[in-house]
């Protein structure tokens, strides 16, 4: 899969891929995206029902900007989480390599090292606060335990480009693994996909999404 690196408008990197006309962050800016669904309205948002530790399941390990914005919030807020992440494709090493997220956050540059040369399908230790597991598979694939997870990050391509990623099967398998309460997060607000997740068990509300983008789902397992 041929990727391209650009310069998103909040300056960060993201990464466009040809073949698909996808890009895996919002053009209006990655970091800014990453923040708002994932750490502002995901792992805040469980951090305020008072959790000491965390399990967190990442559906597209992709670029890393979500682990490594996790990993800095831990290492915060001194919570422990255990992250685990599945990715079908990899980055090369001389794609991360080049990609800003620490400059531009001004922090985590060895993390964000650590966190793509760590060893597949072996859990590693990132500091004392943050393990990290990283799956070489597809959600489609990967075997989960039930009741594990206390928040799913949903990054995968949208609808449009992935399809198979966004049905009952696959939101009723999160479900499964996630604990009661748990809660998932996604970019994508649109209503087959909340229908969706509404089908699975989940207790689905739009939110106000990141900049460019109106909504966004949060998701909770009753």
């Amino acid at each position: 899969m041929q990727r391209q690196i650009i310069t998103t408008s909040d300056g960060s990197h993201s990464l466009y891929v040809p073949e698909l006309n996808e890009h895996y962050h919002s053009i209006h800016g990655a970091i800014q995206e990453s923040r708002h669904v994932f750490i502002e309205a995901g792992l805040k948002h469980t951090l305020n029902n008072n959790h000491s530790a965390l399990s967190v399941f990442e559906v597209g390990f992709g670029t890393g900007l979500n682990a490594l914005l996790t990993y800095l919030e831990s290492e915060r807020s001194g919570v422990k989480i255990d992250y685990t992440s599945v990715e079908a494709f990899p980055l090369e090493e001389a794609i991360f390599h080049e990609l800003n997220y620490p400059a531009e956050i001004g922090a985590g540059r060895e993390a964000f090292e650590q966190l793509h040369a760590s060893s597949w399908e072996v859990k590693t230790n990132i500091s004392e606060n943050f393990s990290l597991l990283k799956l070489k598979t597809s959600l489609l694939d990967v075997v989960l335990k039930d009741e594990l997870y206390d928040l799913v990050y949903f990054d995968a391509f949208g609808p449009p480009v992935q399809p198979e990623m966004w049905t009952d099967e696959v939101f009723s398998k999160l479900c499964k693994a996630m604990k009661k309460g748990g809660v998932l997060v996604t970019y994508c607000a649109k209503g087959e996909v909340r229908r969706a997740m509404k089908r699975a068990g989940l207790s689905v509300e739009k939110i106000p999404g990141p900049p460019g983008k109106r909504e966004m789902v949060r998701a909770v397992k009753d």
